[in-house]
């Protein structure tokens, strides 16, 4: 199994000005490459492969001296990512699924990391990670890594410099726990657990919009190529950055709760692309950030030996978890309603997270036993005493063709 170690760098300022000139040239190798594909295929009608180019940079290294200066999996790593590039490019154009995207230009802003993917890289004590052609740069090492380091990332974000060891490890199994859960995420509240337990939206972007508003007022009125521009661009970077992670560090810290308390999970498939082109409502989701969520969920799930299952998220709001009514022309502004066939009462989201872990029956393993099992059969009894009125609703309901009055929230 593959994990990512993520650790800050704290390099001198020698050493920054080694990493920006490295990320530089490689950036510029990167368009290179591009040009030298375009060139080929213009002049030949034939495309030119990594291998070819490969043999064109020893070429280069000979007639430009500084390439040397680089380590050489480092340059080698720039011509895997713009083959990567092109294949992404040529399966977009076979699955015809909305724009191709031909590879571009790397800006200055745009190439941001490095990859020494075999060699040329070591962590030596105390804390400091040893690159071939920068130096030792301090590490701070806050966990032990587990399993064989197989490639090592250099980043920038923002101001700061990050390293990501890519490890190979067999993780180590513990008891999982016996129960399932059925989980909705939303906006109004992040996520709904079919045992009725829920979990705050806290809105990261929402907070910080006000500050990032003046910040980006003023980056505008900064004039471009200007060194106050530079400084203007970074705090909105920064401010940005601290956004993220605030996120990430919540979506970690309830991922780990639901996989630690739960041995079978079910989530609804959701299209997030797709949702987002709303745009009334892509803001918000992506300030949510389910689709990270979810990563994290799988991942973690995986790691840990649980399952995860992903269900057809149609009509999981708008279903009666109790006799399987469609309240077809509910809108997102009803939060509670009452099922006209068995007279039950929902809360819109806690009734979607159950329809989404009975989605999943049949394909249950028999150890696990259902989490929501008390507020299942109580909703089973309430089914029960209102099934001697089902008939004469779906009578009233076929001669209006109308449904009863729902209760709004």
């Amino acid at each position: 199994m593959l994990k990512t170690y993520k650790y800050r760098l704290y390099p001198t300022r020698k050493q920054t000005k080694e990493l920006d000139w490295t990320l530089e040239t490689c950036r510029i190798l990167y368009n290179s490459c591009l040009v030298d594909r375009n060139r080929h295929y213009e002049q030949t009608g034939k495309g030119l492969s990594r291998i070819d180019q490969q043999k064109l940079l020893v070429r280069d290294k000979k007639n430009i001296e500084y390439l040397t200066d680089i380590h050489s999996q480092v340059l080698q790593d720039v011509l895997f990512r713009v083959e990567k590039a092109y294949k992404a490019f040529f399966r977009r154009l076979k699955d015809r699924n909305g724009k191709a995207g031909y590879p571009r230009f790397k800006n200055i802003d745009r190439y941001d990391s490095i990859t020494y993917t075999q060699s040329g890289f070591k962590i030596i004590e105390p804390a400091k990670l040893a690159l071939s052609k920068i130096g030792c740069i301090k590490l701070k090492l806050h966990r032990n890594i587990n399993g064989a380091v197989k490639t090592c990332n250099i980043k920038k974000e923002a101001d700061k410099w990050y390293v990501c060891f890519s490890v190979e490890y067999e993780p180590v199994r513990k008891p999982i726990p016996a129960q399932q859960i059925g989980i909705d995420v939303g906006i109004k509240s992040f996520a709904v657990l079919s045992n009725g337990e829920e979990v705050d939206n806290p809105k990261y972007l929402v907070k910080s919009e006000e500050k990032l508003i003046k910040k980006q007022k003023r980056l505008s009125s900064k004039k471009k190529g200007s060194n106050n521009r530079k400084k203007a661009r970074m705090l909105v970077a920064k401010l940005h950055k601290k956004v993220s992670e605030q996120r990430r560090d919540f979506h970690h810290k309830v991922s780990r709760k639901i996989v630690d308390n739960h041995g079978y999970i079910a989530v609804e498939d959701l299209q997030i692309k797709n949702m987002v082109k709303n745009h009334n409502l892509a803001k918000s989701i992506n300030d949510a950030g389910w689709g990270q969520f979810l990563s994290f969920l799988t991942y973690k799930a995986e790691e840990a030996g649980c399952y995860v299952e992903k269900v057809n998220p149609r009509n999981t709001s708008k279903s009666c978890s109790i006799c399987g009514y469609v309240y077809k022309d509910m809108t997102l502004s009803v939060r509670n309603w009452v099922c006209p066939i068995c007279n039950t009462e929902h809360n819109r989201d806690i009734n979607a997270s159950i329809n989404i872990i009975n989605k999943t029956i049949g394909r249950v393993p028999a150890e696990f036993t259902l989490g929501e099992i008390s507020s299942m059969d109580m909703q089973k009894h309430a089914f029960c005493v209102a099934s001697s009125n089902a008939c004469a609703l779906k009578s009233i309901l076929s001669k209006n063709q109308e449904a009863c009055r729902f209760i709004g929230g």
